[in-house]
């Protein structure tokens, strides 16, 4: 599965998620549904989903495009591979990087910042979200690899 054969075969159903991200992990590609997660400088809610079965789901966060401060880091991304999260895609930064990038996963985020997040209990759970052009819903599909990230409403492949 890539994103190029799948957008040159499903282009009308398919939206590319606009945003310039990077990849960590080792994992190359991924097919799967997506839990979604609203927050802003605060993983607990990102915590709190990754500590639940994933189900070989992706967990898409719209962290409100910040960089200042990480709201994914090794340990969570560890926690993310014990209970079966196939990926995360991030409207935020991580820490941790390198030891990200050697993990079983695949992770599309912002950037990095060393700076961990606040734990005050902000954030939103299974909402649409919007970001990179498209809104994501649970249950939709996301289809990503080393080309970027494509939206579908169904799953395709």
């Amino acid at each position: 599965m890539k994103t190029a054969d799948l957008i040159d075969n499903h282009a009308n159903d398919l939206a590319l998620v606009h945003l310039p991200f990077r990849r960590f992990g080792t994992r190359t590609n991924f097919a799967a549904q997506v839990q979604t997660v609203k927050c802003f400088e605060d993983n607990t809610e990102v915590r709190a989903q990754l500590e639940t079965p994933g189900e070989g789901r992706v967990l898409v966060v719209d962290g409100g495009a910040s960089t200042r401060i990480a709201i994914l880091g090794d340990i969570l991304a560890g926690l993310a591979i014990k209970n079966g999260w196939t990926g995360l895609i991030l409207n935020a930064a991580i820490r941790d990087s390198i030891e990200i990038d050697q993990m079983d996963t695949l992770v599309f985020a912002l950037g990095t910042s060393p700076v961990k997040s606040a734990k005050e209990g902000w954030g939103k759970v299974g909402q649409k979200i919007g970001f990179g052009g498209v809104t994501f819903e649970p249950n939709d599909w996301v289809y990503g690899d080393a080309d970027g990230v494509l939206l579908s409403k169904e799953q395709l492949v």
